[in-house]
C-alpha cells in the first residue's frame, strides 16, 4: 500500500548531495512499480492539476494529473527532477539550447510503473496522448514553487519567465475541455 507520509520520509532519507536524484529515483521507481497502490493512496483523478504533497527548501513532491491530450509547452525546472508515472502515459520531448532558439533532440515516453530522473538543466515539454488522465509523482530537489524557471512559447520557441498563473490556467482550460467532452459523450 502506498503511504504518502512514508513515501515523503523515504524521499527525504534519499537526499544525498550529488546522488540525490538517483537515490530519489530509486524510491519513486519502487513506489510506482505498483501503480494501483499509488492510485489508491492518492485517489482517483477527478480533474487535472498540480497538487502539492510536500514542500520544503530541499524537496518538493507534487501529484501532477494530466487531462487527456493535454500538451504543456517546453519548460525547465532549474532543479533536478524525478518523474514516476502511476497511471496513463507521459510523453516528453527533450529540448536543448541551439544557436538562436531551443531545438528538439530526443523524446522519452513514460508508462505507468516507470520513473526517470531529469538533470537541472533539462528542458522538456509534456503530452498526455491518451483519452484518460495520466497521473505522475513529480519530485524536485528544492522548493519548486520558489525556483525561477523559464518556459518557451510553443509556436515561436521564445523564452520567457515561467508563470505559475499561466500553467494553472492551462490546466483549468483543459479541465473545461474535458468536462465539455464528457457532457457531449453522455448526452
Amino acid at each position: 500500500m502506498f503511504d504518502k507520509d512514508r513515501f515523503i520520509a523515504d524521499c527525504r532519507a534519499a537526499l544525498d548531495g550529488a546522488e540525490s536524484s538517483r537515490n530519489v529515483r530509486e524510491v519513486v521507481a519502487r513506489a510506482v512499480a505498483d501503480p494501483s497502490a499509488v492510485l489508491h493512496g492518492l485517489g482517483e483523478p477527478k480533474a487535472g492539476g498540480i497538487v502539492p504533497i510536500h514542500r520544503s527548501d530541499d524537496l518538493t513532491v507534487i501529484n501532477v494529473l494530466w487531462p487527456s491530450n493535454m500538451v504543456i509547452m517546453p519548460h525547465n525546472h532549474n532543479l533536478w527532477a524525478v518523474i514516476g508515472v502511476y497511471g496513463g502515459r507521459e510523453d516528453n520531448i527533450l529540448w536543448r539550447q541551439g544557436s538562436d532558439r531551443i531545438e528538439a533532440f530526443g523524446a522519452k515516453a513514460l508508462f505507468a510503473g516507470q520513473a526517470t530522473a531529469l538533470q537541472p538543466d533539462v528542458i522538456h515539454s509534456v503530452t498526455n496522448p491518451l483519452q484518460r488522465y495520466t497521473g505522475g509523482i513529480h519530485i524536485y530537489g528544492g522548493d519548486f514553487f520558489e525556483t525561477t524557471r523559464s518556459q518557451w512559447d510553443p509556436e515561436t520557441l521564445a523564452q520567457s519567465p515561467s508563470d505559475g498563473a499561466t500553467i494553472r490556467r492551462m490546466f483549468e482550460l483543459e479541465n473545461e475541455r474535458m468536462r465539455a467532452r464528457n457532457k457531449t459523450v453522455s448526452e
